[in-house]
């Protein structure tokens, strides 16, 4: 069949790129990814393995100093998503839900870390917990330390991974939208009973990816928690630190062996984030109309 005549012109026709540039911009895409992601990634793994798979564990297990920044970041960054959650949770229910004096503002700081600098934001933590900050002082008066400790480490740790939660939630609730959770108030459902039966199982999705990017961050996280850990060996040292201060010794297979775990966590972390997306997808497509 013809295509219809324009009044306005010619028929419009489908207009589609030539085979050559859709596989000359695929091509480049790759080789963009190649280059930047695959390689180095490849590259860590190489270096790691290189020395043998029992020098490798040994690196990763047999060294104390190591083993302990191991499992310290595998504690601060749970308990640090943890309190996200908690945060996020709530942060977006209140800006989805209400309309109040300075919900703009909220929303504003709970992008502050997205703006400021994790080495700022570090800093911020020192003038604030520092011996001469603001409540330092204070808080060693009644024998509280927040610098150089594994809570200080949480602390910073929760401000720069702070919007990934909420920012996730907060379009979500607002394209849900408040009925389903009325009806169940209506309904003779409490506060609690609605938020576990109604409200959470239709975030579910969305809360899985926040907590999921949350935790990425948690665990790579360099800047601020350098300014606050004071770096000290079996006490305050993270993964990503740990790797810092075995590169400045020139121990690089040991250093290349934990970037290895990091990449590790990060890719198992990537594959979740897909599987989540898809489930997302699944979720907007099988919800009616």
């Amino acid at each position: 069949m013809a295509p219809k005549p324009n009044e306005y012109g010619p028929p419009r026709r489908h207009l589609e790129d030539p085979p050559w540039v859709r596989r000359s911009l695929i091509a480049a895409a790759l080789l963009v990814l190649t280059l930047l992601i695959v390689v180095p990634m490849a590259s860590v793994f190489y270096q790691a393995l290189r020395p043998g798979l029992s020098d490798y564990w040994g690196h990763l297990v047999g060294d104390r100093e190591t083993r302990h920044a191991i499992l310290l970041t595998l504690f601060v960054a749970p308990l640090a998503v943890l309190a996200n959650v908690v945060f996020g949770v709530a942060a977006a229910w209140a800006v989805a839900r209400y309309r109040f004096p300075g919900r703009t503002l909220l929303v504003t700081l709970i992008d502050l870390p997205f703006s400021v600098s994790p080495v700022v934001a570090g800093l911020l933590f020192v003038l604030l917990f520092g011996r001469n900050g603001y409540f330092g002082p204070a808080l060693e008066e009644w024998g509280i330390r927040v610098l150089f400790t594994v809570p200080g480490l949480i602390l910073v740790t929760t401000f720069v991974t702070l919007p990934f939660v909420a920012r996730e939630l907060i379009p979500l609730l607002e394209s849900l939208g408040p009925e389903e959770e009325l009806a169940a108030v209506s309904l003779g459902a409490s506060g609690w009973q609605m938020f576990r039966l109604v409200t959470l199982p239709n975030i579910q999705w969305g809360l899985l990816y926040g907590v999921i990017l949350a935790n990425t961050r948690a665990m790579g996280e360099f800047g601020a928690v350098y300014v606050v850990s004071g770096k000290i060996a079996g006490a305050t040292d993270t993964m990503p630190l740990r790797v810092e201060k075995l590169m400045m010794e020139y121990d690089s297979p040991a250093a290349f062996a934990v970037a290895s775990l990091l990449t590790l966590l990060a890719a198992t972390t990537l594959l979740l984030k897909a599987l989540v997306e898809r489930k997302m997808k699944q979720q907007l497509t099988d919800a009616p109309g």
